[in-house]
């Protein structure tokens, strides 16, 4: 027996009910009467998108990770070609940094 064929309209067509529902605030009940749309098929294709790895609106997480970066670092290029790096939260290293290219020759 062959396999169903998708179709990628009657997906989307669905991705776009699950995330008008979702945006909507009522019930699958009130949406499905709104729309015109069987709760039955509603059910079954949130069942389905998730099945296929659609991430629909009501199986999205509430929050999402996050990747906390250390603090940017300030780079000092030389014409010698010599390069310092400090990191910007070290504000007294920077006084120093700075001062000591202030008062000497270019490094």
């Amino acid at each position: 027996m062959a396999a169903k064929q998708r179709d990628p309209q009657r997906e989307q067509f669905w991705r776009d009910v699950m995330a008008g529902w979702s945006a909507s605030g009522l019930t699958v009940r009130a949406y499905c009467r709104q729309r015109r749309l069987t709760e039955t098929s509603f059910h079954y294709w949130r069942r389905e998108l998730r099945r296929r790895g659609t991430p629909t609106p009501a199986a999205s997480p509430a929050f999402v990770p996050v990747t906390v970066m250390p603090s940017p670092a300030v780079e000092v290029r030389c014409p010698s070609g010599h390069v310092v790096t400090v990191p910007s939260a070290d504000i007294e290293t920077l006084r120093h940094l700075f001062a000591a290219l202030a008062e000497g020759p270019s490094c």
